[in-house]
């Protein structure tokens, strides 16, 4: 069955309520434009809150069980869509999670994915904020095809998308917050860029899926000391054989729409059959941090 996916490219404003409002709106829009799988920004509910530690930005989190996200459900209903909802979750007391929720077509819940690798870099203070995701990697049953899921960091990650793909995916979304420290731009700009999407388009290849990454756009500097963060936009859907299908602008809010073909997916896997091919004999090291020579 064919689906149709819709990756929305958005800018966020320091209002939490006034991102929720726009986030409908995109989804409405993508939802008239024919998407049947909408997939928001990592962290869509707020500026990128991670620049900083600082433990009163932990009441940007909620339960999964909360009007908002009701309202997304209902959303998805309305319009008859899958919905992956990136959502900044509060388990418990001192134990959140960087997560994201599949609605179905109906409404319903069609699971759960949390983050498993948490970076911890400049203006990218993650370990602080979230706990690593304990539910391992996912593929989820939906309306319209199965689901695999990853957020932001995961993508770098090879192991990541490949269980992915062996749990059944037929595409997978990574939702992510991406962008350059303006004083690097100039001279790191162009390859960072191509490092992202290029490691994203070989986990499609190597794996036989669609790839689709949605990213912010925008400036937001939440500490004055600091440079701040310009989100690069450029998200993108690629197919099994790492062809972009759609790429977004490095500046402006949209919609981008591409086609999932099954049929597609399982003619480039029979003639590319990496999966056939793997030596599942052989990889044992790969659960270990580092093959010392001893």
């Amino acid at each position: 069955m064919r689906a149709t996916l819709g990756l929305i490219q958005m800018a966020m404003d320091p209002d939490p309520a006034l991102n929720v409002a726009a986030a409908i709106h995109w989804v409405r829009a993508a939802a008239k434009e024919g998407a049947q799988i909408v997939v928001l920004p990592e962290l869509f509910r707020s500026q990128y809150f991670c620049q900083k530690e600082d433990a009163d930005l932990f009441e940007l989190a909620q339960p999964l069980d909360n009007e908002e996200n009701q309202r997304f459900a209902a959303l998805a209903a309305e319009l008859g869509i899958v919905l992956l909802l990136p959502v900044f979750e509060k388990r418990a007391p001192g134990i959140y999670h960087n997560s994201m929720l599949v609605i179905d077509a109906d409404g319903s819940r069609a699971g759960l994915y949390r983050k498993m690798h948490i970076p911890d870099d400049p203006a990218y203070y993650e370990k602080y904020y979230f706990t690593p995701g304990d539910l391992g990697f996912k593929a989820f049953d939906t309306r319209f095809g199965k689901v695999g899921t990853l957020i932001c960091w995961d993508q770098w990650y090879p192991e990541g998308a490949r269980t992915t793909a062996l749990l059944g995916a037929q595409v997978i979304c990574c939702p992510t917050a991406i962008g350059w420290h303006p004083y690097e731009r100039e001279e790191f700009g162009t390859q960072q860029r191509d490092a992202w999407i290029t490691v994203q388009r070989g986990h499609a290849i190597a794996s036989g899926v669609y790839y689709a990454a949605p990213n912010r756009v925008g400036f937001e500097r939440l500490v004055p000391e600091q440079a701040g963060i310009q989100f690069w936009g450029s998200s993108f859907v690629c197919d099994p054989q790492g062809v972009m299908l759609a790429q977004a602008s490095d500046d402006k809010e949209e919609v981008l729409l591409a086609e999932m073909d099954p049929g597609h997916l399982e003619y480039i896997r029979r003639n590319w059959p990496f999966l056939r091919d793997r030596r599942i004999d052989a990889y044992g090291g790969v659960t270990r941090r580092y093959l010392d020579e001893a």
